[in-house]
């Protein structure tokens, strides 16, 4: 993997069925940091709250590091109701891939964030997973994907679960469970089949020809 090329979706969206993941910037922010406020979202992400300055520095982090790549999670319907102006009225989430090994770059942690309550349970962090890591075995080169859940967060752990990740460790000390995914053939071809509807697009021409709907 080449230097800053975790960049790469700078400007891309991918449309699913139910969801649009877009890059992180700054017009997301303020309804991030909104978010993070959140007691339960904290313990589940295992964060600190910051300040708006301190969020907005990390965007940019987000956007610049050679080992980051996140995307906005949007509602797919709100976001293509045209009396819904700002695209950040249309967030849910947000999910990452980190390069933890620099010795290893096919090795990627991934995380997810369903932020808003009333679209958890409805099956959309599965289909964001699944567009995120086909995205990371097709477009980044990872071949083994890692999560690091905490012990109380049953629904993930099941999630990942029921997706055929393997728990391989339980950390008492930080009570959190990691499972781990390795693609080998089968596994990428299941995932290239679960997305095949999955369409990536260029992010501003769309947001542009959005742009000229609403106004």
């Amino acid at each position: 993997m080449q230097p800053g090329i975790m960049k790469i979706n700078e400007n891309t969206l991918l449309e699913g069925h139910r969801v649009l993941l877009v890059p992180y910037n700054a017009d997301h922010v303020p309804r991030y940091h909104e978010w993070m406020k959140s007691p339960e979202l904290q313990q589940l992400t295992a964060s600190e709250p910051l300040t708006l300055e301190q969020e907005y520095d990390m965007q940019r982090s987000w956007r610049e590091d050679n080992d980051k790549c996140t995307f906005i999670i949007l509602d797919k319907q709100r976001w293509m109701d045209t009396s819904v102006e700002e695209e950040e009225l249309c967030m849910v989430g947000d999910v990452n891939i980190f390069l933890t090994d620099p010795t290893d770059t096919t090795l990627a942690e991934l995380e997810i964030m369903i932020a808003e309550s009333s679209y958890r349970g409805k099956g959309i962090g599965k289909e964001v997973t699944r567009m995120m890591m086909c995205y990371g075995v097709t477009k980044l080169g990872v071949k083994k994907f890692q999560v690091k859940i905490g012990l109380d967060n049953e629904v993930s752990i099941a999630m990942f679960k029921k997706l055929n990740f393997q728990e391989v460790s339980v950390c008492k000390v930080f009570k959190e469970v990691t499972l781990e995914m390795t693609v080998d053939e089968s596994v990428r071809m299941r995932l290239l089949d679960d997305v095949a509807d999955m369409k990536e697009r260029d992010y501003r021409q769309t947001c542009s020809n959005r742009q000229e709907l609403v106004s």
